[in-house]
This record gives C-alpha cells, sequence and structure tokens, in this order.
C-alpha cells in the first residue's frame, strides 16, 4: 500500500527542529508570503516560525498529532525551510525516530 503524501500520516519533522529563514519571508512589503502572526523575530536578519524556537519545540501551524493526521495550516504561505525539508531525508529519519515512528518508509517511496 502507497500513502500518497506521507507528511499527513507523521508530522515530525515540524516537531524536532527550530525554523529560522529571512525576515522579509514574512514582510508583505517586501513580498513575503508567511503569516507574520505565526512568526516570531530571533534577530535582525532572521525569524523562526512561533513554537520551533524551544528545547521541544512544535510548530504553531502543526495541526494533528504526532504519528497519526497531520496537516500545515499555513501550507501554502510555509517558510522556505519547510518548501526545502524532503519526506525521507536524513533530518525526516532523524525526526522520525525522535518521535518514535517508524523508519521503514518502503511503503511510500515505492508509489
Amino acid at each position: 500500500m502507497s500513502v500518497d503524501n506521507p507528511c499527513l500520516s507523521c508530522g515530525a519533522c515540524c516537531a524536532s527542529f527550530r525554523v529560522s529563514f529571512y525576515w522579509a519571508e514574512a514582510d508583505a512589503e517586501s513580498g513575503g508570503v508567511v503569516p507574520l502572526e505565526f512568526t516570531e523575530k530571533l534577530n535582525p536578519w532572521r525569524s523562526v516560525m512561533i513554537g520551533t524556537n524551544q528545547p521541544q519545540p512544535r510548530c504553531h501551524a502543526l495541526c494533528g498529532d504526532i504519528g497519526g493526521y497531520t496537516t500545515c495550516s499555513i501550507y501554502e504561505q510555509r517558510p522556505t525551510p519547510c518548501r526545502e525539508f524532503e519526506a525521507g531525508s536524513e533530518g525526516c529519519l532523524k525526526a522520525r525516530a525522535k518521535h518514535g515512528l517508524s523508519l521503514d518508509l518502503s511503503d511510500w517511496r515505492a508509489a
């Protein structure tokens, strides 16, 4: 059985890493699309997704339970690090392991 989008039954990356990005991605006047209310300033050049700059990160935009049905409430407006993160990558497997999820991704990789 294959899964069209494995991220919809995972969400581990959204609760494992700090998501930092150039501040202008959340500045509408600069062409940014990330909703400002989901971000906080990290330093003069970087912003982070709220909830990810914590010892136990969990992005404020994540909906659902890790390992169950999950979704991103701002998926079409997510920042660059989220757009570049790949399911099945080393970071993905690290996040899945952190949350006790299976590292066997053959179900959806074969699709």
